[in-house]
This record gives structure tokens, sequence and C-alpha cells, in this order.
């Protein structure tokens, strides 16, 4: 199944590729959220958050719960944490070097 690896990659990657989906990752980083949280602390339409919501469950990246009318979200592996610090730690290096370039100019 190795050569199956680099398809799931981007799979993963992609599903993290929009803004939103990112700040959803983050928000649950501290635990598990109802979409009733989620939705006021990502800025977005209901409809919009359970359309990304939909695609990191499907992707693997968030497990869901029903308790009663709630449905409670997590990430289901905290890798997925390391990674987008990992991100993030990129992002910054690039922003120094892109100013680094801008002062050069």
């Amino acid at each position: 199944m190795p050569h199956r690896t680099p398809v799931l990659a981007a799979e993963l990657l992609r599903a993290l590729g929009h803004p939103l989906r990112i700040r959803i990752v983050r928000f649950l980083e501290a635990g598990e959220r109802c979409v009733c949280e989620i939705i006021p602390a990502v800025g977005a339409e209901q409809s919009v958050v359970s359309k990304h919501l939909a695609l990191l469950r499907h992707t693997g990246i968030l497990s869901s719960r029903k308790e009663g009318l709630r449905v409670i979200y997590w990430v289901r592996d905290p890798a997925v944490f390391e990674l987008c610090s990992l991100v993030d730690e990129f992002v910054l290096r690039r922003i120094k070097e892109l100013a680094a370039l801008a002062a050069d100019f």
C-alpha cells in the first residue's frame, strides 16, 4: 500500500488547505466542542461551517457524535496539531525571508 501514501497525504493536505478549516482545527485543539460553539468561534455561517466540518470528517481529521440535539466534534489524531504547528513555523520563516527581500529593495 505504499503507493497510496502520497495520494492520502495529498488528500489530508487538501482538507487542511482552507483558512476556515485550519481555524476549526485550531479551535478544536482545546478539546471536544459542540458545533454551536464552533460556529461563533470561527466567525462563519452555520451552513458554511457544516460543509467544512463534513469535509474534515470525511477525510478522517475529525470525528463526531450526537448528544441529544448537539453534535460534538474533535480531532481524531493529535498529530494534526503537530502538522499545523510545523506549517506555522514554515510560514513564519517564509514571512521573515520575504521581509528581508523587501528590505533589500
